[in-house]
This record gives C-alpha cells, structure tokens and sequence, in this order.
C-alpha cells in the first residue's frame, strides 16, 4: 500500500515541484494550498506525512499553527511533519520543533536530499 503525502504550500509552483520530486516514489501525492485545507485534508485522509510551507498569506493559518494543531491532537498527532520553508534562521528553526515539526527543510532544497528525507522517514 502506498505511503500517503500531503503538499501544503501557498505557491502552486512550489506544490508541483515538489510534487514531480516525489512522484517517482511508491507515493499516493495530495495538495493543499492553504493552512486551513491542510488541517480538514489531514484530519479526514490521514496521511503518512505533510510537507508543510511555514508561510501561506492568505491563510489564517501559517504552518506552525497548522504543525501545532496536528501534534496536539491524538488522532492526528502520530502524522510525521517537514517544515518547507524560506525561513532558515536558527531562531526559525526553533519555532517549527517546538510546534513539533518532526523535520526543517530551508527553500531552495535539493529535491535528492528531500526525496531522502522523505524515503528515510516513511520507509522506517
């Protein structure tokens, strides 16, 4: 049975890009374009892991507000979660672990490293 990941990014470019990256995998690929999507969308299909932009204008819901309400939930909590992010700073970083982001990848990414990344977690 093939593993499921859900895309969330505001930029459609960057939802495809990531999406043509992993698509060679054993992968059943979703997107969402906004944090609130991205919560329903998580909650009612459950995927193995969520690729999650820390910024969506537009959305009430950044990433970490979305990270925050996943972990928080016990239906929800188990799902593995990488930050897709232009903000790289250390400071950053520590905000999407302590929302109990499982994972920090700074944009541009190599798409190898992340289809490592993403291979390294769902295969274990």
């Amino acid at each position: 049975m093939n593993k499921k990941i859900l895309i969330v990014d505001d930029q459609a470019a960057v939802r495809e890009l990531v999406s043509v990256t992993l698509e060679i995998g054993p992968y059943e690929i979703m997107m969402a374009e906004n944090g609130e999507q991205a919560l329903a969308m998580a909650r009612n299909v459950m995927p193995d892991l969520i690729l999650l932009d820390v910024q969506m204008p537009g959305s009430s819901l950044d990433g970490v507000g979305v990270c925050r309400a996943l972990k928080s939930d016990p239906n929800t909590q188990q799902i593995h979660i990488i930050m897709l992010t232009a903000k790289g700073q250390d400071w950053d970083r520590q905000i999407g672990f302590e929302a109990g982001a499982n994972g920090y990848f700074v944009k541009p990414f190599s798409p190898l490293e992340l289809m490592e990344e993403v291979s390294k977690v769902l295969d274990n």
